[in-house]
């Protein structure tokens, strides 16, 4: 495993994994000081694995709206990042996760629970298939009775809203079924 800002390595390691830790905007402005956005494209397009992590998930998505201000993310899905809106936030803390059948990221960690800590998260899926394309497995978490997404599976792009490096056995299987992949 190597940390990079170097497009060149990045682009041509084994996996890419993105991560996230505090709000999108941050999060954008690091990656395009890094054409991180063109780096992941650029990846996609050639079928090479990428893996986003929180926030480094959430900045996949069409736009991020934090403290009221929008910001336009790498688009490689449709969605907005929004505020949950859960009676407490931040959500912190251990969750379970509704895995659709056929899951490689969660293939022998099907029942079990993950660490989150985020305030944010896309609430609402709406990319349609035409029907010649596998559509991506979407997982979901609720908290304080708000659903939204906790993972999605999507080619050789995969991403978690929680943390699996911090969730343990469970985490760690996952980031292994990631590899093992690659």
């Amino acid at each position: 495993m190597e940390l990079t800002a170097d497009r060149a390595a990045a682009e041509n390691a084994d996996g890419l994994v993105v991560p996230g830790v505090g709000a999108f905007a941050a999060c954008m402005a690091g990656l395009r000081a890094v054409d991180g956005p063109r780096t992941i494209g650029r990846r996609l397009a050639g079928g090479r694995p990428v893996l986003g992590i929180c926030v480094g998930m959430q900045v996949l998505f069409e736009h991020g709206k934090e403290h009221g201000v929008e910001t336009p993310g790498c688009g490689e899905w449709p969605g907005v990042v929004e505020r949950l809106q859960a009676p407490v936030v931040p959500h912190i803390g251990w969750n379970t996760v509704d895995v659709p059948d056929g899951s490689a990221l969660f293939a022998g960690v099907e029942r079990e629970r993950f660490y989150f800590v985020h305030s944010y998260a896309v609430r609402s899926w709406r990319l349609q298939t035409d029907g010649h394309t596998r559509a991506p497995l979407v997982t979901w978490s609720e908290h304080g009775g708000d659903r939204f997404v906790s993972t999605v599976e999507n080619g050789s792009l995969c991403a978690t809203q929680f943390h699996p490096e911090k969730s343990g056995d469970a985490g760690a299987a996952l980031l292994r079924n990631w590899v093992t992949a690659l």
